[in-house]
């Protein structure tokens, strides 16, 4: 039977610890084994995680490969992991004993599976404060069906774009159920990134065409940046990790406003 908990269920562990008067690299350690459980998450992989777990895959941590620029972050994938086990011998409980365990299995999984590249481009995009995570991008969302068909795994509780707007993954393999419901997770994302940054163009168009054409052009684009077009804001959005760009009007967010007075005009 399926866990829909076992990713969400360590946290409290990992916030008891941080708790503690801990030291800058034990903090460090610990946030690292956070992001884990939350990329494991965010890019639909429970199944397939579930399924590592009752495997011998998860019973020692190897070396991933194709990883040269980021060795860096393997060696604090391999202190975490030796936090963690320490922790996981002197636990306040049983059940808390197969918290940590999940832990340790969450750090191994990215190792063992090869996707230490991709969590250091997850973990680039969070410090970025980029745009809701995507796992994939669509024109149509008989092209979205299609794709997540064709997958042994499909990305249960991954996000994904059809068109600019977002979609949730619902996979219940026990029920044989996969749908694309629409999300907001991008208006409450549009939202909060106005107040922490209040918009501020750094380029101006007369219309979506050329705004689009710009963005296009641009080598490597910010993760995220504001754009006028035709004197409203918009978030101009590149996911790094699919290689794609996109334009999302401000105008999605709650209390959303235009340019205000005295901004520049394309």
């Amino acid at each position: 039977m399926t866990n829909y908990t076992l990713l969400s269920d360590p946290q409290p562990v990992i916030g008891r610890q941080w708790s503690k008067d801990s030291s800058p690299e034990r903090r460090q350690l610990l946030g690292l084994a956070r992001d884990a459980l939350l990329f494991i998450d965010v890019t639909g992989q429970r199944y397939y995680f579930e399924d590592f777990r009752k495997t011998s895959g998860a019973s020692t941590l190897h070396q991933s490969e194709g990883s040269e620029g980021f060795t860096g972050l393997r060696e604090r994938l391999n202190k975490s992991a030796e936090l963690f086990a320490r922790l996981r011998d002197e636990p306040e409980s049983e059940a808390e004993r197969e918290l940590i365990q999940v832990i340790l299995d969450a750090l191994r999984f990215i190792s063992s599976t090869g996707q230490l590249n991709a969590f250091g481009e997850y973990l680039e995009h969070i410090e970025a404060s980029g745009p809701p995570y995507v796992v994939a991008a669509f024109a149509t969302k008989e092209e979205a069906e299609a794709w997540l068909k064709q997958r042994p795994h499909p990305p249960d509780s991954a996000s994904i774009l059809i068109g600019n707007t977002y979609h949730d993954v619902v996979h219940d393999a026990d029920a044989h159920v996969l749908r694309l419901p629409h999300s907001r997770i991008l208006e409450c994302y549009l939202s909060e990134l106005k107040k922490e940054h209040p918009p501020s163009a750094v380029a101006s168009f007369g219309n979506l065409e050329e705004a689009t054409a710009w963005l296009q052009s641009l080598s490597e684009p910010a993760r995220w940046a504001w754009v006028l077009i035709a004197g409203k804001f918009y978030l101009a959005a590149y996911y790094r990790n699919i290689h794609h760009r996109t334009l999302h009007p401000l105008s999605m967010g709650k209390d959303s406003e235009s340019a205000p007075q005295g901004a520049p005009q394309p």
